[in-house]
């Protein structure tokens, strides 16, 4: 199955009236009240009000890094920043662990990949998917046997967020640092070949657990990043 957040967003952003709908919701659940609540002003991340805080600094990272997005690429459940981001694409993959995605390209856990050929990809976009699964270190291990020489890994991971509806309160395992995301991936592609930023701010992340949407914040406060409190990080790691 494709995950609900990414059906509930490509429904409004198809739907004409979405845009009307996110307004409404913005006034009847102002953004000034959020501090004063003690439940989310969206029960969605701020979907229903417009681009999430989260999926905001990710599509940054992704644009930045978009000529990674190359080749024989591989993207879990859905090749949506793929198809958005890719420059010189030859070949998209899609890869679930889900046999009833129809979209998917490639059934496969993450953690245990090991029938998907080594050195398969040139590009693997991972993005907010491995605080959902328990061995992290097996999964890291995965993308790096699966990359090509040269190949990069761009990931995502949260560093604040609500617990995902979606895995409950028995799935929903991890939140990172960049710390955690330099030991992790530097144990399998080597401390030199990884990249790490945060994105985010106490500002920023205090927006996006209450689910107010990007639109709601000046771009003066999106784009302050302080390290000692993101929002997402991210990943770029090249195998030698």
């Amino acid at each position: 199955m494709r995950d609900p957040l990414t059906v509930l967003r490509d429904a409004l952003g198809t739907d004409p009236m979405a845009p009307w709908r996110r307004r409404l919701r913005r006034l009847t659940r102002p953004a000034w009240l959020a501090p004063f609540r003690t439940t989310p002003v969206s029960p969605c991340w701020g979907f229903d009000r417009g681009t999430p805080v989260d999926r905001h600094y990710i599509e940054s990272f992704l644009s930045e890094h978009r000529n990674d997005i190359r080749g024989r690429v591989v993207e879990l459940r859905g090749s949506e920043y793929t198809d958005r981001f890719g420059t010189a694409v030859t070949q998209s993959e899609i890869l679930d662990i889900d046999p009833k995605n129809p979209r998917a390209t490639i059934i496969a856990d993450l953690a245990a990949a090991g029938a998907v050929p080594a050195a398969s990809f040139d590009c693997f976009v991972l993005t907010q998917t491995l605080q959902f699964i328990f061995d992290v270190r097996a999964a890291v291990t995965q993308v790096h046997r699966m990359l090509r020489p040269d190949g990069v890994v761009l990931a995502t991971v949260p560093a604040v967020s609500r617990i995902a509806p979606r895995y409950g309160l028995e799935q929903d395992y991890w939140r990172f640092t960049a710390a955690s995301c330099r030991e992790l991936f530097g144990s399998a592609f080597g401390p030199g070949a990884v990249t790490v930023r945060s994105y985010g701010n106490v500002r920023t992340a205090t927006a996006f657990l209450s689910g107010i949407a990007s639109e709601e914040l000046p771009r003066s406060a999106l784009d302050i990043e302080d390290d000692y409190f993101p929002v997402i990080i991210a990943i770029r790691a090249t195998k030698p």
